[in-house]
C-alpha cells in the first residue's frame, strides 16, 4: 500500500507540474538608461535622467514598469509607467498607465480634474522594414484646456530600424493626427523625427556597454535635441 501510495503521490505531482507554465515560459529583464535628456515623442521632459525598467513576459503577455527620475534639476518630475500587453506574431497592443508628480504627488489619486495619471490604449504592427504605432489617451489627465472636454491626444509613429557600420540604428517619424494642448497641437502636425545609434562597448568577456546618441527635432515646435546615453542592464 505504501509503494503505491508513493506511485499515486508521484503520478499527481507529476500531473501537477504538467499544469503549471514551466519557468523557461517566463522571461524577465532589467535594465537602466542613463541620459543627457530626456525627450520624449519630440517633447522636452527634462534634463540629465536615471530611467530604469523591468519587466514580465510570458508567452507573449508582458508587465513592465518604467520610470524617470532626475538627475541634475530638481524640478523635474518623477515618473513611474505601468504597461501590460499582449504580442502575437508582428502584432502588439496594449494599456499604459502614465503618472508623473508634476499634478499631484499622490500615485493612488484618480480624480480626472487633478491626477497624475494618464491612460493610453496603443497597437503596433511590425512589418519587417518598418514598425508603425498608434496610441491614444483614453482617461486620466488629458482635457483641452479652452472646453474641458476629454482630448483623446493620439499619436502615430512610423519607425524604420537598422544595422549600418557596427551600429544599430532606428529612424523614426511621429505625427499628432488633431487638436491636443498635451501635445501642444492645433491640429494635424509632424512633432517627431528622430535618428538613434546605439552601439555596444565590449569591456570584458562577460560585460558589455550599450551606449547610444540620438537627434530629435520637434518641426511644431521648431526644436532640436542632441541626446547621449547608456544603458546598465542584467545578464
Amino acid at each position: 500500500m505504501l509503494a503505491m501510495s508513493s506511485m499515486i503521490n508521484a503520478q499527481v505531482q507529476t500531473d501537477s507540474l504538467k499544469d503549471q507554465p514551466a519557468q523557461s515560459d517566463f522571461v524577465f529583464h532589467l535594465k537602466g538608461d542613463v541620459v543627457t535628456n530626456y525627450i520624449w515623442r519630440g517633447l522636452n521632459l527634462g534634463h540629465v535622467s536615471l530611467q530604469p525598467e523591468m519587466s514580465l513576459s510570458w508567452k507573449g503577455l508582458c508587465l513592465k514598469a518604467w520610470g524617470n527620475t532626475g538627475l541634475s534639476d530638481s524640478k523635474d518630475s518623477r515618473e513611474i509607467d505601468l504597461t501590460l500587453s499582449y504580442e502575437i506574431g508582428g502584432l502588439s497592443f496594449g494599456v499604459i498607465d502614465y503618472w508623473t508628480d508634476g499634478n499631484d504627488n499622490r500615485f493612488f489619486y484618480y480624480k480626472n480634474d487633478s491626477t497624475g495619471h494618464s491612460f493610453e490604449g496603443f497597437v503596433s504592427y511590425n512589418f519587417g522594414p518598418v514598425i508603425a504605432s498608434w496610441q491614444t489617451y483614453f482617461a486620466g489627465a488629458d482635457f483641452q484646456e479652452d472646453s474641458g472636454k476629454r482630448a483623446f491626444s493620439s499619436y502615430f509613429e512610423v519607425a524604420a530600424p537598422f544595422r549600418f557600420v557596427t551600429c544599430n540604428w532606428n529612424a523614426a517619424m511621429g505625427f499628432v493626427p488633431w487638436k491636443s494642448d498635451y501635445y501642444n497641437t492645433n491640429g494635424f502636425r509632424l512633432i517627431n523625427v528622430s535618428l538613434r545609434a546605439t552601439k555596444e562597448i565590449k569591456i570584458s568577456q562577460t560585460f558589455s556597454l550599450p551606449i547610444f546618441g540620438q537627434l530629435v527635432a520637434n518641426p511644431n515646435e521648431q526644436s532640436l535635441y542632441f541626446i547621449f546615453g547608456f544603458t546598465l542592464k542584467a545578464l
